[in-house]
């Protein structure tokens, strides 16, 4: 387990380990989901597993969202 602490502003440092796991770099969002007394860090601007473009980058154009969405 990793411990850190909050600073006079709440505020906490996102050590090493955790940006290398989550491929984190500086401008990505963050999802924080609380559940009990524990809250689950996720990287916000992860692809959700039913989209079709993550895989393609030739397929993110609006116009294939689109087309994609009237079938």
């Amino acid at each position: 387990m990793i411990t850190n602490r909050l600073n006079s502003k709440a505020q906490t440092t996102i050590l090493a380990p955790i940006l290398t796991v989550l491929r984190l770099k500086g401008g990505d969002k963050l999802s924080y989901s609380v559940q009990g007394d524990r809250v689950i860090l996720t990287k916000a601007n992860h692809t959700p597993a039913g989209n079709p473009f993550a895989t393609f980058d030739e397929w993110s154009s609006e116009d294939d969202r689109e087309a994609y969405a009237r079938r």
